[in-house]
This record gives structure tokens, sequence and C-alpha cells, in this order.
């Protein structure tokens, strides 16, 4: 009924694409006494699993096992890349200890609403780790991928966070972009975030990766509701038809795959950063994936090299941490997208399943101060004992 994997880092994931929340949920909980989880996150495809009756069955077979998650845009199994999975991966307590809390309605929720709730977490931590040795922490967060509210979130995270990294994705729905939940407390829910500090004793790094190759070619939004990110302009003009001009087509040949294949992006601190545009309305609008308003300047990008730069990646990891145990990761649902146009999905399958990665598609992507689009994020975990690699840092 379901797969297993466990690596050295203690951390064991449970793999199903049968719709059985029944099943997958007693396994989850026969599995979390044999390892000594207290924590698990559960990520599944509701092309495949109802979220409520997967939530009732977790709380029926596993109700001592505190439980989060969210509903994805395609799995990162233990085989690679796949779609119509659930995946749970279970932390032992032995080397996780972990602070969670639900922060709902984040579209109206103020800086101070979550800057108290981290001070919480961060006291709850301490609490729970007192008298223990040789910790850090790193900060985890999931956010309804449909809120258009990720990066206030992240932002304000990341200023109560203060040393702490983050890392984390919002939640999607195959592609559909309808309707995102997450699970967290018992329940599940939307237009909500659920962060996370986790305090352990195995190495660990946060990273980013994309494949941007910015190009000569600029936009200025001259009209936008910023609420709906919604760009009606681009330079002065509307903006499906200025963009389609740039990438040589005509505008009804504007699709998902297109879009994947011909990114903008915004320059901040002389960086580029992805804004994915998520589809295009009747009027001739774009609709983007991260926040926009009049005024930004973004560049059209070509993506190249995806295989090669994820790969560089994951070597300059290991070297850091002495090899690589398993990867955590949020990989843009735009990437697969984009993979499977350039016909690279089989090699980045093969490439994620030699390097352990875990994960799923995201709506977007969160690392330190900044939520992304078409960017692998992610946290990896090492193999030696802590005493023998570097710190732990963020890149």
């Amino acid at each position: 009924m379901y797969s297993r994997a466990e690596y050295a880092c203690g951390i064991t994931v449970l793999t199903s694409s049968e719709a059985d929340a029944e099943a997958f949920a007693s396994g989850i909980a026969e599995e979390a006494r044999r390892c000594g989880a207290g924590f698990a996150y559960l990520f599944f495809s509701m092309r495949t699993f109802d979220p409520h009756h997967l939530n009732a069955a977790m709380l029926k077979h596993a109700p001592g096992l505190e439980v989060v998650g969210c509903s994805t845009s395609g799995e990162i199994t233990p085989d690679g890349i796949g779609e119509g999975h659930a995946l749970a991966i279970l932390l032992p307590a032995k080397n996780f200890t972990v602070a969670s809390a639900t922060i709902e309605n984040i579209a109206s929720s103020g800086m101070d609403t979550i800057v108290e709730e981290v001070d919480r977490l961060r006291r709850t931590l301490a609490d729970k780790t007192r008298g223990k040795t040789g910790q850090d922490r790193f900060a985890m967060c999931l956010i309804d991928g449909m809120s258009f509210a990720e990066e206030k979130i992240t932002a304000a995270l990341h200023w109560a966070l203060d040393d702490i990294p983050l890392i984390g994705g919002s939640a999607g729905d195959d592609l559909k972009f309808e309707h995102t939940v997450l699970l967290s407390d018992g329940r599940v829910s939307d237009g909500s975030a659920i962060v996370m500090l986790v305090s352990t004793d195995v190495p660990f790094s946060i990273f980013k990766t994309d494949n941007f190759i910015p190009t000569d070619a600029k936009f200025v939004v001259t009209a936008s509701d910023p609420e709906r990110r919604t760009v009606l302009e681009l330079n002065a003009s509307a903006a499906a038809k200025e963009y389609a001009s740039a990438v040589g087509k005509d505008i009804a040949e504007l699709t998902q795959s297109g879009f994947a294949s011909h990114p903008v992006v915004v320059k901040v601190g002389g960086e580029f950063y992805c804004r994915a545009v998520r589809g295009i309305l009747d009027d001739g609008s774009l609709v983007f994936a991260c926040a926009i308003d009049d005024g930004v300047v973004l560049t059209l990008a070509e993506a190249r090299g995806m295989v090669e730069t994820t790969r560089a990646k994951f070597e300059e990891i290991e070297k850091r941490l002495g090899g690589i145990d398993m990867v955590f990761g949020f990989d843009c649902a735009y990437r697969r997208v984009d993979a499977e146009n350039r016909q690279v999905i089989r090699k980045m399958s093969e490439l994620y399943q030699q390097n352990h990665v875990i994960g799923f598609g995201t709506f977007g992507e969160q690392y330190q101060s900044m939520h992304l689009n078409q960017t692998l994020t992610g946290i990896a975990f090492g193999r030696q004992p802590k005493e023998a690699v570097l710190p732990a840092a963020a890149e």
C-alpha cells in the first residue's frame, strides 16, 4: 500500500499513490511508533487524496502525532518526480525538536501578530530543548498558495526570526490555481500559514537554486492591480500583447508551458529573482505568482541548464556538509513544466533521486526574506556527526 525509505539522519519517508487514507494513516502511525517520531510532514495531491478524509484518518490512527502539511502540485518521492502521491516525512524525536503554530487569516494578519507568534514559538522551542547541546535551529513555513500574501508573511517571519534561517513553500493544487489547503492542529484550513521552528543535532544547510539568464528585453509595469497580482500594462501597452511580442509569440499561444519557459525577473540587491506569469485574463492582463506593482522594472529571462545548475548546487552542498544524506525540497511547479518542455524531466528526476530529494511541487518558494518563483529551495541534511562538519549555514 505504501513504500518506505529511511535515511542516516533518522528521517523516514512513506509514500503512497493509492487513494486509501485509512491504510496510509495506519502505516504512518505504525512507523512513527517504530522510529520514535513525534512530528510528521504530510504532503498530498488532491487529485488522489481528499484532505478531509486524510486528516480524519490521521486523527483516528495517530492522535498523538503532530502533523502539518499541505496540498501539492506534484511530488518528489524517493523514486524521483511524480504526481498523485501522498508523502509522510517523519522526524525522530531524538534528533529533531519542533514547535509549530498556525497563523489564520494571513491576508489580514499584521506584523505584530506574526512577530508575537514567532516569539512564542522561540520560547516554546527553548523550553523543549533546555539541557540539549550541539543544537542548531532552522525555520520552515507552509503558506496557502492562493492567498496572495506570501511576501508579507515571509518578510515578517524573516524579521522576527532574526538569525534563524527560513525556507518554505506555498501549497499547490495540481496546477489548477483554484484552491489550496493546509493541515495543522488536526484540521484542514485555507487562507493560513504554518510556521515551524526546528532544533536538531543533524548538520544542515539551507539553499536555493534557479537557472535564469536575463536578456536585454525589459518591461516597466505602467498599470497594475497589486492586490490581485495582475499587470494591465507593460511599457504603456496591453501587458499580454507586449509580453507576447517580446517572446515572439501570438497572444493565443501564451500558455502555462510558454510562461514557464520565458519567465521575467526583477533585480533586488544585485541579484535577479523570478516573477513568474501564472496566466492571462480576457482583457489582456497578466496574472503573476509573486507581488507586482506600478513602476517595477521586469527583465525577460531565459530558463536554461536546469540539470547542470541543480547538479552544481548539490555538489557544492555535498562539499559543505561532507556528504548529503537527504534533501527536503520545495520545487516550483513551473520548473517541472519547463523541464517537460525541454525534455529534461527524466534527467531532473534521476538527479533528485541520486541526491535523495524529498518534497513537493509548489506555487511559490520561500528563502530567508524572499518569496520566489521557478526556484528550488530547501534544506540538505548531512550524514556525518555534527562535530565533523562545518557549522550549518545559509547561502
